[in-house]
């Protein structure tokens, strides 16, 4: 998985999004020159396409959606402390693209977020989601293993973090609840992830969130640096605690790893060798 996965395309023009504090909105309008390109240096976390990011291995795609205040379109984006250039309508079409060369793949997404959205702005949504997708939507109601879905055409599942959407129809999937440890230390990352879990893997789809996150302290502390910096220091020690784990239903299983910065160090081909620990590879 990537998590943040839209930041490649961040809007350097964008206002802060309606989410961010007083304090963020106040200091980008008074020194915008000096605190737009810090918020832009430690807002993105991909640099790779969401296609490059298909072809690279990731199925689980984390998008924050957003409608921008002030906006009397019905247009979405994604954000992340500010707003994409790119609508979210336009993803999805990019995506079911990439789908339909790549026939026997699924790839989960998960939205998110909804700042700024209204009822009749996540109706849009979800009818541009149906509109699209069409038949490839997999239904909550179906058990998706890979024959399954190959079976009945279905290659994308959709999980909503929205309740009166979720209910009103059977094509989106509850949320898929995210392991985001808040964090700016591989070490004390390890520990959270480690810690939960001990509580115990939740029953169905999950996210292991192997992302460091940074505060205001953190950015002060490192004037000069990023949060590409920070997490390509981090990957030599995250690459090892990935390698120890195990999928599968047991209680300290993992399910679905995100990450930043996906293209690095081998992290797309790690997580997906840990398959081979219960379904070893076929002999040639």
């Amino acid at each position: 998985g990537s998590h943040d996965t839209m930041t490649y395309c961040l809007d350097k023009s964008s206002a802060v999004s309606g989410n961010e504090s007083k304090l963020v909105k106040l200091l980008n309008k008074c020194m915008p020159c000096i605190v737009h390109p810090i918020i832009m240096k430690w807002s993105t976390t991909q640099v790779l396409t969401v296609t490059e990011q298909l072809d690279a291995g990731v199925r689980y795609l984390d998008f924050r959606i957003a409608h921008k205040a002030n906006d009397p379109s019905m247009n979405l984006y994604f954000v992340h402390m500010v707003y994409t250039t790119v609508t979210v309508q336009d993803i999805l079409w990019e995506i079911l693209r990439w789908l339909e060369t790549h026939p026997q793949e699924v790839v989960i997404i998960a939205c998110r977020n909804f700042d700024g959205l209204t009822k009749r702005l996540h109706n849009h949504l979800v009818a541009c989601i149906k509109e699209i997708f069409q038949c490839k939507l997999c239904p909550r109601n179906v058990v998706p293993t890979l024959r399954t879905m190959w079976h009945l055409g279905h290659q994308v599942i959709v999980s909503y973090e929205e309740d009166v959407e979720l209910e009103k129809h059977c094509e989106l999937w509850p949320p898929i609840p995210y392991w985001w440890g808040n964090k700016t230390s591989t070490r004390a990352l390890i520990r959270y992830l480690e810690r939960m879990k001990r509580m115990g893997r939740p029953g169905k789809f999950f996210v292991a969130g192997i992302n460091l996150t940074e505060n205001l302290r953190y950015i002060l502390v490192h004037p000069f640096g990023s949060l590409k910096k920070m997490t390509l220091q981090s990957l030599p020690f995250l690459k090892i605690w990935i390698k120890q784990q195990y999928p599968g239903p047991k209680k300290k299983c993992i399910n679905i790893i995100a990450g930043d910065f996906i293209g690095n160090n081998d992290f797309v081909k790690d997580v997906i060798e840990l398959n081979t620990k219960i379904n070893p590879p076929l002999p040639c």
